[in-house]
């Protein structure tokens, strides 16, 4: 998927139109994530009507507002427009985080006979790899909405690191898939130094002047213990001493 654009300029379609240009913005915003690239016209009284439903689609699945993770999709306008000026008047109609190809780059063009789009709205649904899994997923979008993203991550085997809705695990935070086995792992000194300052939290000044007494103290004995064994040693150096005189 990421191999069609390279070398190309996307633009998002916020207030300063940022373009992506290199190779790291590109496989950063397209890189395993499916791609919806819509092809349509703002002549088209089909596209009109049907762009308020895609941007309800596209925000259910990726607008923060509606869901706490976003899904791994990117949509790409393709503009089948005469005039700079009608694609930007159907982009002002769309959402801010679609990404575009200008007006003036050609492969507009080319994209339109790669995958014989004849008709709009178009939207082609590709998989990671680039591979087709829907010429024209129109109709699925206005009858399913933001549901036939669960099959089209099905399908191309999408797995998301975050899977976990809050409404259905009311007592969990969101944790992924792996997150039992880590804290497993990690289930060390680390935990028992916590354990430890906890109870100590809830202790008054007293106690803590006690333990710190007792602490003292023991440091105290074993310090004298461990002088113990070298007095041992002088006495016997001079018996010693005493017995050759």
């Amino acid at each position: 998927m990421v191999d069609l654009f390279l070398n190309r300029v996307l633009v998002e379609n916020n207030w300063d139109q940022d373009e992506l240009n290199t190779e790291r913005e590109i496989i950063g915003i397209l890189e395993n994530r499916i791609v919806l690239l819509f092809f349509a016209s703002s002549e088209c009284k089909r596209c009109q009507g049907f762009v308020p439903l895609l941007n309800d689609f596209f925000k259910r699945l990726k607008d923060p507002a509606y869901i706490e993770y976003p899904k791994l999709l990117a949509l790409i306008f393709v503009s089948m427009d005469r005039s700079e000026e009608q694609q930007e008047r159907l982009l002002k109609e769309m959402h801010k985080k679609v990404l575009f190809l200008a007006f003036e780059d050609p492969y507009r063009k080319e994209l339109q006979a790669m995958f014989r789009v004849k008709e709009v709205p178009t939207a082609v649904v590709l998989r990671p790899d680039g591979s087709v899994l829907s010429l024209n997923a129109v109709q699925d979008i206005c009858r399913f909405g933001s549901d036939c993203f669960s099959n089209w991550q099905e399908s191309a085997e999408l797995v998301e690191r975050s899977f976990m809705l809050n409404e259905e695990f009311d007592n969990l935070n969101l944790r992924s898939a792996t997150e039992p086995v880590r804290r497993l792992k990690y289930k060390t000194e680390d935990d028992k130094r916590k354990k430890k300052w906890w109870k100590l939290w809830g202790k008054d000044k007293d106690t803590y002047k006690e333990e710190d007494e007792k602490d003292e103290a023991w440091g105290d004995e074993r310090k004298e213990g461990n002088k113990e064994p070298w007095r041992r040693v002088k006495e016997k150096d001079s018996k010693r001493r005493n017995l050759l005189r």
